[in-house]
């Protein structure tokens, strides 16, 4: 389980964060905190892997935390201002939402983290592709749930159905568990592919024409 610490100096706006995040697989709540000193001390005793962290604190500005935090951070914050976000970013943030959001937006974030810090498990050594993924999947849930042309809801059924399969699966393999045209299924896994959420890869069958295979990557 990802644990998650919420700093948030609002109490009802830190509930709210709560039970957005509680919505999400993979993710418990380790606590909350309202302000700086209250945040790093519990960071200082307790096991914390993602912080969602407001910028404006009672006691300091939550952008002096993140150097030292010890742990991932996403911004949730109402502050928008270039500096602000700039600043964000040079001391580690790995996301940055500007207040108010929905549970939706906060959702695909999360998830995004959890791909991200999925390819990173372990203490493997990372091809440069790999490392080039890590960035995509970390920023998937920026975009619009689904491109131009696309249905949402497809895009999850067919990410469902590779993410749910114990090996690689062709399009016409999903078309006929969904339902849909075999070129529909084809280019939505090509989407995928290119997104970095799938790997592609080429079989040659006996005919010698070679079938396209598609690989769940993220978790």
């Amino acid at each position: 389980m990802i644990r998650v610490l919420v700093v948030e100096d609002d109490f009802r706006v830190a509930d709210v964060h709560v039970g957005f995040t509680r919505r999400i697989d993979g993710f418990e709540v380790a606590g909350t905190a309202r302000t700086a000193a209250q945040a790093r001390s519990m960071l200082a005793t307790t096991a914390v892997d993602l912080v969602l962290l407001d910028t404006f604190l009672p006691d300091e500005s939550g952008l002096d935390l993140l150097s030292g935090l010890g742990a991932d951070a996403i911004m949730l914050t109402a502050a928008c201002d270039a500096a602000t976000v700039r600043t964000a970013y040079a001391r580690g943030a790995l996301n940055f939402l500007v207040k108010p959001f929905t549970a939706e937006q906060l959702g695909e974030r999360l998830v995004a983290y959890r791909h991200y810090r999925a390819v990173l498990s372990g203490d493997r050594t990372l091809s440069q592709d790999e490392i080039d993924r890590c960035w995509r999947l970390l920023h998937e849930g920026d975009r619009p749930a689904a491109p131009k042309g696309q249905s949402a809801v497809t895009v999850r059924l067919v990410s469902d159905a590779l993410r749910q399969s114990p090996g690689p699966r062709t399009a016409a393999e999903v078309a006929d568990e969904l339902g849909i045209s075999r070129a529909t299924a084809q280019r939505y896994l090509a989407a995928l592919a290119r997104d970095g959420a799938a790997e592609m890869r080429l079989r040659y069958g006996a005919t010698g024409r070679p079938e396209h295979r598609y690989r769940w990557l993220s978790q």
